[in-house]
């Protein structure tokens, strides 16, 4: 099998399984040896922020001189961007090398009478098995959807767990309120596991600690007041977090620069700066000095957020409702210093017209144009004209093509700062794209 091969195979799966009991990935976990136990795990889960704060927990490890690997989803160009090792995806034949053996596993399981893994427990088991045959010592571990009943929670015992901010996402697999869904992401949480969290929302918050007092596990907390933003460019932004009301750090103040232009980041860095700092406290063999983590956030990538990729031009993959109004608030913070504009599209199940209306009203773009993405949940790109007209006045273009609207765009922007937004499909059309464009 080839990897052509084997993503075709992957990607077919959910026509013919669905996600599985816990027991059933956990049986195929054990039939591969059960490679998470020979790695120290930080697990992280949340409604937003969650890929970002991996990502800069990946980058601290790494300079702090480990091994490290990171888990994250969704993908937007490649399969094999959710596997890195040292920041660094992993290559095709080493993708396919895993699935080969996973796939062997998965067929002995079936003649066994269990069930086929789902998508994302099938990929979550060939990311174990690479990572140990890497020798990853340090594994940063991004849920996939939820907490508790999450492949990912079958790690019996990471070394830190971290809880990003928690709102109204996927109500109809995790629960209406905001406690509910608390409650799935808090499910992460284990005996006497540290967790370092996000206490900006009280009801969530409230969850998180119950569920930690129950499990013994000590809690450090991340709120604003922690934070003084010094400087922003629309780049990066400089900012001094204090974690000294934690009586057990003496380390203090810390002056971090965190190379994107939201704001959002700021929280996402300092959930990391705290958890690499809990876990230098907890694990012997992981001393990371303050050079380390100003070095590791400061030279941190995270693709399709807030993600320059050319001079003028920003990506952002903001698709539900507190990423969009982040999104919107960093590009109203940028439109006080220079024009913006906006290259938009979405998909059908999100609600892409209060989108809409809160981004004519917010952010002001000078001019818009819109596109389709999502295959069969796409959303037309005269219907997303349609909509903004009964919110703007500015001019409002529809271009079916993504790249034919990118090409657009790009020919409209002028001196105004593009961002590209509304959906994670369209960041990964624009990023296929911008690689077409660096091949030639």
């Amino acid at each position: 099998m080839n990897y052509t091969e084997a993503v075709e195979y992957i990607e077919s799966t959910p026509k013919f399984t669905k996600k599985n009991k816990p027991e059933n990935t956990a049986e195929l976990i054990r039939r591969l040896g059960n490679p998470e136990r020979r790695m120290r795990v930080i697990h992280v889960a949340g409604t937003n922020g969650k890929g970002s704060v991996c990502a800069f927990l990946a980058s601290i490890l790494e300079k702090a001189g480990k091994r490290t690997g990171l888990f994250t989803s969704p993908h937007l160009v490649e399969i094999t961007e959710r596997f890195q090792i040292d920041q660094t995806s992993v290559s095709h034949e080493t993708f396919t090398d895993a699935f080969v053996r996973v796939k062997r596993e998965i067929d002995a399981m079936i003649a066994d009478g269990y069930a086929h893994p789902a998508y994302f427990e099938l990929l979550f088991a060939a990311g174990l098995l690479m990572f140990e045959e890497a020798g990853v010592e340090y594994l940063v571990l991004e849920t996939g959807l939820g907490g508790r009943l999450d492949a990912t929670n079958l790690v019996e015992r990471p070394i830190a767990c971290v809880l990003t901010s928690i709102s109204l996402d996927h109500m109809e697999y995790l629960g209406d309120t905001v406690a509910k869904i608390a409650a799935e992401k808090a499910g992460i949480i284990k005996e006497g596991v540290p967790v370092v969290y996000d206490g900006r929302n009280s009801e969530a918050e409230q969850v998180i600690l119950s569920q930690a007092e129950k499990m013994h596990a000590p809690t450090y907390r991340y709120d604003d007041s922690m934070c003084e933003i010094l400087a922003k460019t629309d780049k990066s932004i400089d900012f001094m977090l204090d974690c000294s009301y934690d009586k057990t750090d003496t380390a203090g103040k810390l002056r971090i620069t965190v190379p994107f232009l939201a704001e959002y980041q700021v929280a996402n860095s300092s959930l990391a700066v705290m958890a690499a700092r809990v876990v230098s406290r907890q694990d012997a063999g992981c001393k990371i000095t303050d050079e380390m983590i100003t070095e590791g956030i400061r030279t941190a990538r995270w693709q399709g957020r807030m993600e320059t990729v050319l001079p003028g031009v920003v990506l952002d993959g903001a698709h539900n409702a507190d990423g969009i109004r982040e999104f919107i608030r960093t590009a109203a913070d940028v439109r006080e210093r220079t024009p913006v504009s906006l290259l938009f599209s979405a998909v059908v199940e999100k609600e892409y017209e209060k989108m809409i209306r809160e981004i004519c009203e917010d952010m002001r773009p000078e001019f818009v144009v819109v596109t389709q993405v999502g295959g069969a949940r796409v959303v037309p790109a005269d219907t997303l004209v349609e909509v903004f007209r009964r919110y703007t006045n500015v001019s409002v273009i529809a271009k079916a093509d993504v790249s034919e609207a990118f090409s657009e765009a790009l020919a409209r922007r002028g001196d105004s700062m593009l961002f590209c937004a509304g959906s994670l499909y369209l960041v990964g059309e624009l990023k296929k794209i911008l690689l077409q464009e660096q091949a030639v």
